[in-house]
């Protein structure tokens, strides 16, 4: 299978976090910051320098990834003025994907009501009424815009976001009518937050044409004290989970990219210290059978 890393849990070096990808046999690079700047606010000439690092060092871009609708709420309007400068920003992202042939341009969600839909009372008690429904018309302009620029947006499925499982990353792009633009960014990690099970029942839910892109790390979550715990993979609640995982992803032909998200350090604060403790794990796991 392709397997890549976020460049930036490695080093904002993109020059070194390649020379570290080298050492692995990583091919595939996600860009979310190069230096100081997210994608999207890189001047012209920078953006030609990063194009030109990557080809020079055979380096593909699986995905660009800027955090687009992060912080929204459901009170936000299309239009309105915090819209409209994550879509701005959404086009700037679409410009450099087209210069880095990158398929792929991440979204996420605005912020998550726990409660979306409910049953026998809880319709009236508990649902956070039309918060999801009032989700659409502000992720609907950018898959319009993804359509003519012709690249496929990928949604994540965030931790404190509306798309926080694979279930209700599946009903966004049904719900919006765009399969053909939108796909999930399966994070089986930030997945565990509210309690979806990475196999069989998450990857049941995007097997069907509905996954685009995977990031990977491990953690252990304890939601009754709001905590979370980044763990070194293998050592945190999805350690029985990964290989199931990969098999599926090789027994159903899986042709996307497989990021290690390396978010994870050992107690020092140095991540690419971490990343070099988890991506053996990563790479025997996920790469060839």
């Amino acid at each position: 299978m392709k397997l890549g890393v976020i460049c930036d849990g490695i080093s904002r070096d993109l020059s070194h976090a390649v020379d570290v990808m080298d050492e692995y046999g990583l091919e595939y690079a996600e860009l979310q910051f190069v230096g100081d700047t997210e994608v999207g606010d890189h001047s012209p000439a920078e953006i030609a320098d990063i194009d030109r690092l990557l080809r020079n060092r055979g380096k593909s871009v699986s995905c660009l990834s800027r955090h687009i609708f992060a912080g929204m709420t459901s009170a936000n309007t299309p239009g309105d003025a915090l819209h409209t400068r994550h879509m701005d920003a959404l086009k700037l992202v679409i410009d450099m994907a087209h210069v880095l042939d990158c398929p792929l341009v991440r979204i996420m969600t605005p912020k998550k009501e726990q409660i979306l839909w409910g049953h026998n009372g809880a319709e009236r008690w508990n649902v956070a009424k039309g918060a999801w429904d009032a989700i659409l018309p502000l992720i609907a302009p950018a898959c319009n815009v993804a359509r003519d620029a012709k690249v496929t947006l990928v949604v994540e499925t965030g931790n404190g976001t509306m798309v926080n499982s694979n279930y209700t990353g599946r009903k966004l792009i049904d719900d919006l009518d765009a399969k053909d633009v939108l796909q999930v960014l399966w994070d089986p990690a930030n997945n565990c937050w509210c309690h979806e099970q990475a196999y069989p029942d998450g990857y049941n839910e995007v097997k069907d044409g509905y996954l685009g892109h995977v990031h990977i790390k491990d953690v252990q979550v304890d939601t009754p004290r709001a905590t979370l715990e980044v763990r070194r993979m293998g050592e945190g609640q999805l350690a029985s989970q990964f290989s199931p995982m990969a098999d599926a992803l090789r027994r159903d032909n899986y042709a996307g990219v497989i990021s290690f998200e390396s978010v994870f350090h050992p107690g020092d604060g140095d991540f690419e210290h971490g990343f070099r403790q988890c991506i053996d794990l990563f790479r025997s796991t996920f790469g060839p059978a």
